[in-house]
């Protein structure tokens, strides 16, 4: 069985919705279907639970009626008979029923704003699964809520979701298609909570390490993942192979095909990862697995909002321990390390929430001097096969760089990685440069498309 997983794009108007039902029935076989919700639904409940939250029901109840209109034109095209239609109103009439039961409810907690946010995923699965029964597809819904569980860290419990989805899938021996919600899932306390933004591609992983799947697949309007950022570079090409490691260096510092997380569960279990384009669905796309191309660099990305923190030792040299206190503070304050470098007596890091920074520069500053923080910085990670033995990789890149400033240097510390931090209004000329120094645009193109 595959796994399947469609953004908010892919469903975000109905005739998006008839093209998937053709697609994942096109070759008969068994899948369990993740979706988010429709494009522009989940930023429009953020935001009636932000009116709420500011005790502006009034504002709330507009924007309440204002998405509630666009379901309700949304289900006239959906559905082409009047059972189907019926099926639909009443689905959309029962969720927009609890998200107007929420107006009432004061203080409007944390809680509610979970509850609320999870309403854009269980109004799109519902919805198509109603439709696949309408064109006569042997379907059924599987509630997220029912199998996905995070724990008090907000880390989902791969066993739990294996255990309970094994025996939900065990009941329904005669269905063809499965499909759940993306994103939402469970805490500790049994309350309706999610993945984070971009959970639904995480809940797809998570699906497949469960049932151990042939292959995930998570669709998008791209040809999978380029090797460089096409809003910014001209001329960028999808990658066909990556290794796991490779995929999550790229999806953690910047490329925005793929939640970070994904990869982990598939990992875990060896379920290859597709990424794939619904607008073309014959194109190869990106296979994410064990093995990959020996090709010494893939692909280029970028991580913007990054704050740098330049700490020395008062100790001078031979400082041990300094390290261990300087890493016991950020874990303190629960805040990750992006990018590290070190020298005798110094220590510079880079993270990417600087919610806790002045409690963090003060904690420091205890037994370390700081100098001034950098803020707006910019992690360029250049990823790839970088064994010890390769030659002249890192020479390639730095000549690349020859007339931009680089802050920072990672290189080393992964077979998989090198890593800059430099000063975010240099990102378009860094990737650019890059791209012209470390890809040979018409050779790369003549491998991918020669490949079978």
């Amino acid at each position: 069985m595959q796994v399947w997983k469609f953004g908010g794009t892919s469903v975000g108007k109905p005739e998006r919705m008839h093209s998937i039902k053709n697609l994942i029935t096109e070759d008969g076989n068994r899948k369990i279907v993740v979706l988010s919700a429709l494009s522009g639904t989940t930023n429009a409940l953020i935001s009636i639970g932000e009116s709420l939250k500011a005790n502006n029901d009034a504002d709330a109840v507009e924007k309440i009626d204002t998405l509630y209109a666009h379901y309700e034109e949304f289900i006239e095209e959906l559905y082409s008979t009047p059972e189907g239609l019926a099926e639909g109103k009443s689905i959309i009439e029962k969720e927009f029923s609890f998200i107007r039961s929420l107006v009432s409810i004061k203080p409007f907690s944390v809680k509610q704003e979970k509850e609320i946010v999870a309403e854009g995923e269980l109004l799109s699965t519902q919805m198509f699964e109603a439709y696949c029964r309408e064109q006569g597809v042997k379907s059924a819904l599987l509630p997220a809520l029912d199998f996905m569980l995070i724990d008090a860290d907000n880390e989902p419990v791969l066993k739990f979701t294996e255990e309970k989805l094994g025996s939900i899938l065990s009941q329904l021996t005669d269905k063809q298609l499965f499909i759940t919600q993306g994103f939402i899932c469970r805490n500790p306390r049994g309350e309706v909570d999610n993945l984070k933004r971009g959970g639904s591609d995480y809940t797809a992983s998570l699906i497949g390490g469960a049932i151990v799947a042939e292959e995930v697949q998570i669709w998008t309007d791209i040809d999978g993942m380029h090797n460089n950022d096409p809003r910014i570079v001209k001329k960028t090409f999808p990658i066909r192979e990556l290794t796991f490691e490779e995929a999550a260096e790229l999806a953690y510092f910047g490329a925005k095909i793929l939640h970070p997380s994904t990869i982990t569960p598939a990992k875990m279990k060896g379920v290859p990862v597709r990424l794939k384009n619904t607008m073309e669905p014959s194109a190869f796309g990106t296979l994410i697995a064990d093995k990959t191309s020996d090709r010494e660099i893939k692909a280029i990305a970028a991580k913007d909002n990054l704050t740098a923190i330049y700490i020395h030792s008062t100790r001078m040299l031979n400082a041990y321990g300094f390290l261990r206190r300087v890493f016991e503070v950020f874990e303190k304050y629960k805040t990750p390390v992006d990018m590290i470098t070190t020298s005798e007596v110094s220590v510079s890091v880079t993270i990417d929430n600087d919610e806790h920074l002045d409690s963090i520069m003060a904690e420091l500053r205890q037994f370390a001097d700081l100098e001034e923080v950098d803020k707006d910085q910019t992690i360029v990670c250049i990823v790839g096969n970088f064994s010890a033995d390769k030659e002249g990789i890192a020479l390639k890149v730095l000549e690349a760089m020859k007339n931009i400033p680089i802050r920072m240097i990672c290189y080393g510390a992964s077979e998989h990685n090198i890593t800059l931090l430099i000063h975010g209004k240099n990102k378009a000329a860094a990737l650019n440069a890059l791209n012209e120094r470390c890809f040979l645009y018409e050779d790369t193109m003549k491998e991918i498309f020669s490949a079978p």
